[in-house]
């Protein structure tokens, strides 16, 4: 092996060894609940053999399909400049459909309503995680029980409390402490299997067709303890970018689906040994010297699971920003040298609300069962569509089957979210009314944002006129001023004002406009664009990726490469504030208030774009929508 191999190779170990802390991290704690709920609640199986050996085939032949297959084999491979995830899937797909304005139009609803649902999973995920940890106490000891719920606030409280702090010397135990659980998850499944090695026999997908063909009904009711066991299908590609889809694969295939899956067959030997061990299969294959061991193990495994959710929200938020869904969002970064390593105050305290109401609300691991798989169910279906529409334009045969596959597992998924909203009553209401919240502001912040651009089209001089009319006749000063602009089109309102108010110009003035594009990261050698529009007047644009930190500072170092140095002490920035008032516009009036409500929340450009906050001038316009 040459040195070069040798070294790729140790690079893959350690991506894939990160990967088992973060990626896995959600999937990695179902073994916790969900098998447990196929015989629990007011539609559990019976504790009888037949059911076990189909609950388990079902568990196998779900987590080959959908996620062994469908993600980590297929969807990988669909990525946006390496970066994954539904909002990077989105703008993959809306950059193909761009031509056909419906297929635009589905797209983005899609995508965007996958992010809010996202959302809802995001805080589910640290509730159920953590609560069924701690709920090993109870089993250990009885007088535990009343404990549960006020230790499952203090673990999430700290948790959400030293976010700002930075995750980056935690997340360096992260998969260490993974790869002990998943050993763990192994082993004990392992031992429970060699007592009762008739449980293999599920591995036979019969036991489960058979059992769906005799009750349809059972099995349509079962499938919503089995999509438990796939809830962080997500994860693997929504993190993708950060390690790497070989690693992901080399995780999943090497450890995590071996452990899973030896860990569901060795409950379900247990259920066949004594049909008492329901009340909580997981912990009850512990001996009992180990119980408590094992509950501190699975607690810090749902902590880390909880913080990988939340480090995901955090960046769904800023990527939702960066593509124009929400507004401009306070970022602090953590880490001095990662700049991935991000903490976003608003975001951090209202997963910390909800989090917390969730738990004092369902007070257990099974009640919030019922309120989990929707959200995720529904993103799996959009995440297969979405892949779809940009496997259609592939070339050759090749399309063919996957689209056929897709179909495949689309239908599914829809099976797996029919199933899950047979619980909408008892919990499943509460992801879909969140999300249905977190798409309205979404898109309200969309509509708004464009509409604003409309009046501002309306109300702003073109700037082709400003150039061929008395411009060079206004008196200079000393210095240069830097317009930010939306529009390159028109003349930034703050110049208007300017020349209203005071009735002079800078000697060089540059109208700046900053481009989101919907790929990740953009090309240094493609950041800037810059042209001469007529004497001491030069526009220039700026490009940023969804995944970049928009610092215009350190970009406009780049000017000096067209001629132009722009002197700290002696450059101004201009940016527009805008108060959006309710008036005859598209929007309604309490529409027009939420996007109002939500425009005072966003953050002042000058912190946003990282300008010296000194060297700028911020002007107030009114917008009337």
């Amino acid at each position: 092996m040459t040195h070069s191999s040798h070294s790729n190779s140790s690079r893959l170990g350690v991506l894939a060894l990160g990967a088992l802390g973060v990626v896995y991290g959600d999937i990695g704690t179902s073994p916790l609940y969900a098998f447990k709920e196929a015989f629990s609640g007011p539609h559990g199986l019976a504790v009888n053999e037949l059911n076990v050996l189909a609950a388990l085939s079902a568990f196998f032949w779900a987590l080959m399909l959908i996620i062994s297959i469908k993600y980590v084999w297929i969807v990988l491979k669909f990525d946006n400049e390496g970066e994954g995830g539904v909002l990077a899937l989105t703008a993959l797909a809306h950059r193909i459909a761009n031509k056909s304005p419906k297929w635009s139009m589905f797209v983005i609803g899609a995508g965007v309503f996958a992010a809010a649902l996202f959302y809802g999973d995001a805080i589910i995920t640290p509730a159920i995680s953590v609560l069924s940890a701690v709920e090993g106490l109870s089993v250990a000891t009885p007088q535990f029980e009343r404990l549960v719920v006020p230790i499952t606030i203090g673990i999430l409280a700290g948790l959400f409390l030293i976010q700002r702090h930075g995750t980056g010397r935690v997340g360096g135990l992260f998969g260490p402490v993974t790869i002990v659980w998943f050993a763990t998850l192994a082993i004990l499944g392992a031992l429970s299997i060699a007592q009762t090695p008739i449980v293999l026999q599920a591995i036979n997908p019969i036991y489960a067709m058979n059992f769906a063909w005799g009750h349809p009904g059972a099995m349509f009711l079962l499938l919503s303890a089995v999509f438990l066991a796939l809830t962080g299908g997500e994860a693997l590609y929504a993190d993708m970018g950060h390690f790497g889809a070989k690693a992901v694969r080399l995780a999943w295939y090497g450890l995590v689906c071996p452990a899973l899956l030896i860990n569901y067959f060795g409950q379900g030997a247990l259920l066949l040994r004594s049909a008492e061990a329901v009340e909580n299969p997981f912990y009850l294959l512990a001996p009992d010297w180990f119980l408590l061991p094992l509950v501190a193990l699975a607690t810090a495994a749902t902590v880390i699971a909880s913080q990988a959710t939340i480090t995901g929200a955090y960046s769904m938020t800023l990527q939702a920003s960066r593509l124009g869904y929400l507004p401009r969002v306070r970022l602090l970064h953590t880490s001095e040298t990662e700049r991935g390593q991000i903490y976003i105050p608003s975001v951090n305290w209202l997963m910390l609300v909800a989090v917390t109401v969730l738990v004092l609300t369902f007070g257990s691991a099974s009640g919030l069962a019922a309120a989990y798989g929707i959200a995720v169910s529904g993103t799996m279906i959009i995440t297969t569509l979405l892949t779809a529409v940009v496997a259609f334009v592939l070339p050759g045969r090749a399309r063919l089957g996957l689209l056929l596959g897709l179909l495949l597992f689309g239908a599914m998924e829809l099976l797996f979210f029919g199933s899950n909203l047979t619980k909408l009553l008892h919990g499943g209401w509460l992801p879909l009314a969140l999300g249905a919240l977190i798409f309205l502001l979404l898109t309200t912040w969309k509509e708004g944002s464009r509409q604003v651009a409309e009046q501002r089209r309306k109300i702003d001089i073109p700037l082709k006129d400003f150039l061929a009319g008395p411009q060079p006749n206004v008196p200079r000063v000393a210095g240069t001023a830097v317009y930010l602009t939306s529009d390159p089109t028109l003349v930034p309102s703050a110049l208007f004002h300017n020349l209203k108010h005071f009735k002079v110009m800078h000697e060089r003035t540059i109208f700046l406009n900053v481009v989101n594009e919907d790929v990740p990261h953009i090309d240094p050698a493609q950041r800037m664009q810059f042209s001469e529009l007529a004497t001491g007047v030069y526009g220039m644009a700026v490009h940023f990726g969804f995944r970049e930190e928009p610092d215009l500072t350190r970009a406009l170092e780049g000017a000096a490469d067209f001629g132009i140095e722009l002197d700290a002490m002696s450059t101004t920035y201009f940016v527009a504030r805008s108060t959006v008032i309710d008036g005859p516009g598209g929007l309604s009036a309490w529409r027009c208030g939420l996007y109002a409500w939500m425009t005072r929340q966003s953050e002042g450009a000058a912190s946003y774009f990282n300008l010296p906050p000194n060297r700028v001038v911020e002007l107030g316009t009114q917008v009337m929508l």
